[in-house]
């Protein structure tokens, strides 16, 4: 079993080449230009700066053999100070314009980043956690900004050498080659590193998305634990994720220790070498003094650019790997294509599919040849066991997956030629688990309608029940719902999510009913919004209770992907077949007229 076995690398992943990658990065640095030139001066200001120190401490050494006066060497101290003050400040500035610079551009990449999540159809997100695609949002753009800071201070770093190595060829250029025989071997080594750096550093990241999955399943489903008593098996979860990448990180840190140790072990030899040749030439008079320390206190000032660059070797490949982890979510190809985006106007609600094919995985088809013509204000319900097909085509309407072959037509219009955007503002879905954002009852019904006035909201919640509904909430429309709508009863979550979609006022409603029971008035008060909906919109209704079977202009009863009936509610009852057996097995019991077997009548 090799270092990183079980990580979930995800199918949409890709790799980049470095010059991909550098590329796809500058281009995010396209709108900070005046930012980038102001810092690219400072870095050159103060590698000059920092390049004119050693330069100064030899020339003192030098002098020191014509006994200058205490006011020269006052004068040199101050100026050293002085260039030390100045690059402190530069360093300063330098630092901020970076921060700000690189504050914006991660800023302008994790909202690419979550916009495309956005744009992402259900099926992505059937396929890929929704934990590891929020560490990709969070987490790795993060990484992506402190590369680029990294980078900014090596460069700086790298700019002082290459000044300073102009300085030492005109100083002494036989000891500058001996200098520069040197770097070729930490090159060598540095980039020896980074392949594997890279590799480490990545599945590094892959552990930690696990963790974040596992921790954002686990505590979206603490109540369900909770109430089967099943905390340490939540625990368990976690604790297996968390070891898998405490041991990934590990071995990440055992290889990226040894890029520095060895790299300073052969500075040192280098050393050793400077020293003895220099040494042998200022003793031979071919050198000063003051020349032979300053290539010895230089080549610090030449290794530390190289020994920076492999030391910050892991927060490079972290960064660089963040930024393929961000860019490949939002390459990720999207398997809804449409071919075209043409605007739609008010819709009449007219859908037909014409033969359709439908499958969620290979080998698993779910409609096969299917054909259904809904009309325009007509209400269907669909019936059927589970796993027949009703919630398959009510997805397909709303375009939340890709069909494989037929047509799906909305007015006649082929629905892969619609604007997506335009289409779905005027579809209204409510689906079996309403789901509610934090925040009041008023603002989860605007949401599909963030223009719609309050007093038009109060209108419209008086006819449900004549209002009844909103005496039960403890500040009535103004009341936080909590996350999930965790602090309303289901059938409250059940009315305020039909209250979203009576606000926006759809061509097309798409109810997955709840199979929660609820208490009988609720019962009737929700029955009372969906007909106030059913009456403006073409609706097709997956139904759990009688009332709304009842309610539907034509019942569709499906089995295995087909239709095998279709009728009303009392021609279908009168037939016998498979909807009479559905009415006995799961709505009768709902019905006024019943009564349990072995019941006096």
């Amino acid at each position: 079993m090799g270092f990183f076995a079980g990580l979930n690398e995800e199918k949409y992943d890709r790799q980049y080449t470095d010059s991909q990658l550098v590329r796809r990065m500058v281009g995010y640095f396209s709108n900070q230009r005046s930012r980038l030139t102001a810092i690219v001066t400072l870095v050159v200001v103060m590698a000059a700066l920092g390049a004119a120190l050693p330069v100064i401490v030899s020339s003192i050494m030098d002098l020191l053999k014509s006994q200058p006066t205490p006011q020269a060497i006052a004068i040199v101290g101050i100026g050293m100070t002085a260039i030390a003050f100045l690059n402190w400040g530069l360093n300063w500035a330098r630092r901020s314009l970076t921060v700000r610079a690189v504050g914006d551009v991660v800023l302008g990449l994790r909202t690419k980043a979550f916009a495309a999540a956005a744009e992402h159809d259900l099926s992505f997100y059937d396929q890929f956690s929704s934990g590891r695609i929020v560490s990709r949002i969070t987490s790795d753009t993060n990484d992506f900004g402190q590369l680029v800071v990294i980078v900014t201070d090596v460069a700086s770093q790298i700019a002082q050498a290459i000044i300073l190595g102009f300085v030492l060829a005109r100083t002494e250029w036989r000891l500058f080659l001996v200098m520069l025989a040197f770097m070729p071997f930490v090159f060598a080594i540095a980039m020896g590193f980074r392949s594997l750096a890279r590799i480490v550093t990545k599945r590094g990241m892959q552990a930690m998305a696990d963790v974040n999955a596992t921790i954002k399943e686990t505590v979206s489903g603490i109540a369900v634990a909770k109430n089967f008593r099943q905390e340490h098996s939540i625990f368990d979860s976690f604790d297996t994720a968390n070891q898998e990448a405490y041991r990934v990180n590990v071995r990440r840190g055992f290889v990226l220790s040894l890029v520095f140790p060895t790299l300073n072990a052969v500075s040192g030899i280098f050393v050793g070498i400077l020293v003895y040749t220099g040494g042998w030439s200022a003793a031979l008079g071919l050198i000063t003094v003051g020349a032979w320390y300053l290539f010895i206190n230089s080549l610090d000032y030449f290794m530390f650019p190289v020994l920076n660059l492999t030391s910050f070797w892991a927060q490079i490949q972290s960064g660089l790997s963040a930024a393929e982890r961000a860019f490949a979510l939002i390459d990720a190809d999207p398997n809804v294509v449409q071919l075209g985006k043409r605007n739609v106007p008010s819709l009449r609600g007219e859908i037909q599919f014409e033969r359709l094919n439908f499958r969620y995985a290979d080998n698993e088809p779910i409609l096969r040849d299917f054909s259904l013509h809904i009309q325009p204000v007509e209400n269907l319900a669909l019936v059927g066991h589970t796993g027949a097909g009703k919630s398959s085509i009510a997805k397909l309407i709303a375009r939340f997956y890709e069909y494989q072959g037929g047509r799906l037509l909305i007015d006649g219009q082929d629905i892969r030629t619609l604007d997506l955007a335009q289409y779905r503002r005027q579809l209204g879905i409510v689906s079996q688990v309403p789901f509610l954002f934090s925040g009041s009852v008023a603002e989860n019904i605007k949401y599909a309608a963030p223009n719609a006035a309050e007093a038009e909201i109060k209108a419209m919640a008086r006819r449900i029940g004549d209002g009844e509904w909103l005496e039960t909430l403890p500040n009535g429309l103004d009341t936080e719902v909590g996350e999930r709508g965790a602090r309303l009863s289901m059938g409250q979550r059940q009315l305020v999510a039909l209250m979203r979609v009576l606000v926006q006022k759809p061509a097309i409603f798409i109810l997955d009913e709840a199979t929660a029971s609820v208490d009988p008035f609720t019962e009737w008060q929700i029955q009372q919004a969906l007909n106030l909906i059913l009456a403006n919109s073409t609706s097709i209704l997956i139904a759990h209770r009688l009332s709304t079977v009842k309610a539907a202009d034509r019942i569709v009863v499906m089995r295995e992907g087909a239709i095998i009936e279709e009728g009303s509610h009392a021609g279908l009852l009168a037939q016998g077949g498979h909807y009479a057996e559905l009415y006995n097995t799961y709505f009768r019991h709902q019905s006024l007229d019943y009564r349990p077997v072995g019941m006096d009548e």
